[in-house]
């Protein structure tokens, strides 16, 4: 069964650049991992320091392995100071 959810959070005012600096950067490694099936970036149009990730992974092995990737504690690292939330939100979806 495929792992999916959707991540969110809000670039800080004045980060905007920075940010879609490394989650698009972040966004072209994750899609080479092989477990996973989609990882689509988007802003809210009528808000557009408002991101949603929708990430599709093959089921939650592939999940727990992009988890242990070695780039994601670096990229979260850098993100965090950049976003109003405290790290990003996470939603975790089933398909009906």
């Amino acid at each position: 069964m495929t792992k999916t959810l959707l991540a969110e959070f809000t670039a800080r005012e004045g980060a905007e650049d920075e940010v879609a600096r490394l989650i698009g950067e972040y966004a072209r490694t994750v899609r080479e991992e092989e477990g996973n099936l989609a990882f689509d970036v988007y802003t809210k149009a009528a808000a557009p320091r408002a991101y949603w990730i929708f990430e599709v992974y093959r089921d939650e092995d592939a999940f727990q392995a992009h988890l242990k990737a070695p780039y994601g504690g670096p990229f979260n690292a850098a993100l965090v100071p950049l976003i109003e939330e405290d790290a990003s939100v996470l939603t975790f979806l089933e398909k009906r």
